[in-house]
């Protein structure tokens, strides 16, 4: 069972549309810890996506990783811009010339992604940022791998992990960014950044649960 090209194109337009949908939520969760922009700098970003996809969306995935990549790096305000600019150029590195995915390579992909934005944000596991789902999310995708499990079954324990990871950043005090400036008032309130990194999963799960 693998990931198709078509298959990674529709996970990106389900997340812009899912970006789209919850922008004021996101923005909301923001407004209590950070600058209140969330929501509006990643649904501008993922607009601004959609619009150049047809450009690239017949290269290979990698290429169209990098090149969305880039996209949100010129487009995308905050940290978000660096940091999600960072997770894709870091798949698209991970999975240039491929035109379909095993779960490997998705969790070799992830895996070069969590450490660009690791090195990118100097957070870790705890600091109350997008790596409390993405993290947990990974792991799980590596349990399932050395088990065997097949890539939908995968890919649905990791969501549930990711949405775990996500419930988690509310008691935490944040560590890292606009919202370490709070110390202890930074608690709980779920960590934006978490929210969107758990769509991401959340919508990859069904974009690629269906393969054949």
């Amino acid at each position: 069972m693998t990931i198709s090209r078509d298959q990674f194109i529709v996970w990106i337009k389900d997340y812009a549309a899912v970006i789209a949908e919850n922008k004021e939520y996101l923005t909301g969760l923001d407004s209590a810890i950070g600058d209140a922009d969330h929501g509006i700098n990643m649904n501008r970003g993922f607009q601004a996506v959609l619009t150049k996809l047809p450009a690239f969306e017949n290269q290979d995935i990698g290429s169209i990783a990098k090149n969305i990549g880039m996209v949100l790096i010129s487009t995308v305000g905050g940290a978000s811009g660096p940091l999600y600019g960072t997770l894709f150029m870091q798949i698209g590195k991970e999975t240039a010339g491929k035109l379909e995915l095993t779960l490997k390579d998705w969790i070799a992909a992830l895996d070069s992604a969590i450490n660009g934005v690791m090195m990118r944000g100097k957070a870790n596991l705890g600091d109350k940022t997008m790596l409390d789902t993405l993290i947990p999310a990974l792991n799980t995708l590596k349990d399932c791998s050395a088990n065997g499990a097949h890539l939908p079954d995968a890919l649905n324990a990791a969501e549930k992990s990711a949405e775990e990871g996500m419930l988690s950043t509310t008691p935490l005090v944040a560590k890292k960014g606009r919202a370490s400036y709070l110390g202890e008032r930074s608690a709980g309130t779920q960590d934006p950044g978490a929210t969107s990194s758990y769509y991401l999963l959340k919508t990859a799960a069904h974009a690629f649960g269906n393969s054949a």
